[in-house]
């Protein structure tokens, strides 16, 4: 399935702004599934000059600054994607859980030196005892490790409401948990965390979601948003994805623009400025099948 995707952020400041640098995370990753056929990238005010990288975790980084007044931002990102439908992979067949804890807890071989940097705490998915404590339902004894995390991935759907009003991105896990309310980014932290408090590597994932209407109803333009899943890496199988926000497995509706440890290795725009006063941020995401 191909998709166009216009991805487009609007900053309004109350003053004018000096100068400000940024770094943009938006463009979509080329990956087994999943091929970037075109890609563009438009901001303004025009910066005199960009940047672009891979950072540590191979996303595309593009640094900018403007350094002229300005009371409004805007960054437009549009992506024509090409999406693969894969193969669910037949969770029951994985290695137990126990097995590819061990794998992470003994002599650490090098096969296995990415996935294990995703064991340890980051700043927005540390290890607690009370999170292995709600994850163990799910790791009954021999269970195998996907059938585990697919059990997980279900909890989390029944027992959190989503609620876009709940949180922001500053709001702490602890805060998520005691509500029982959130959004994408929560619950992906959730389930990291959980994952690792179990001594299992898991990563953030940040992306698109084709979002279907209601039969009978036009598409709502500009109703889709950054959406936020996670993975947990299995042995011979590799990286697996789980959207807890729906309960599925991603296949062919999903698209990776980057992964992390959490949400501050991938926020799609950050940057710092001088001057503006208050400002409003507006976030608009349109997938389109073509």
């Amino acid at each position: 399935m191909n998709y166009r995707i216009v991805h487009r952020t609007t900053y309004g400041y109350s003053e004018p702004v000096t100068v400000s640098h940024h770094a943009a995370r938006i463009k979509p990753r080329t990956l087994d599934h999943q091929r970037r056929l075109e890609y563009n990238l438009q901001i303004t005010p025009e910066p005199p000059a960009r940047k672009v990288r891979a950072d540590y975790f191979g996303n595309s980084v593009c640094f900018f600054s403007i350094q002229e007044l300005h009371n409004r931002f805007e960054i437009t990102a549009e992506s024509l994607v090409s999406v693969a439908e894969t193969t669910p992979p037949a969770v029951v067949l994985s290695p137990p859980w126990e097995q590819v804890v061990r794998l992470f807890s003994e002599t650490v071989s090098p096969t296995v030196a990415d996935p294990y940097q995703f064991c340890f705490d980051s700043p927005g998915a540390h290890a607690t005892r009370d999170l292995a404590d709600y994850a163990l339902p799910s790791f009954a004894p021999g269970t195998p490790l996907l059938q585990a995390v697919t059990d997980l991935n279900r909890r989390i759907h029944a027992d959190f409401t989503y609620d876009p009003a709940a949180t922001t991105v500053t709001t702490p896990l602890e805060k998520v948990i005691s509500q029982r309310r959130g959004v994408c980014q929560d619950f992906a932290h959730l389930a990291i965390a959980s994952l690792r408090s179990m001594g299992l590597p898991a990563r953030y994932v940040s992306g698109y979601l084709r979002t279907r209407s209601l039969e009978g109803q036009s598409r709502l333009v500009g109703a889709d948003a950054s959406h936020a899943w996670f993975s947990a890496f299995c042995p011979d199988l590799g990286w697996v994805d789980f959207d807890p926000t729906n309960n599925v497995l991603p296949l062919d509706e999903h698209i990776t623009v980057a992964y992390g440890r959490d949400f501050d290795d991938v926020s799609p725009v950050r940057g710092i400025l001088t001057g503006g006063g208050e400002h409003i941020v507006k976030v608009s995401v349109d997938v389109t099948p073509v």
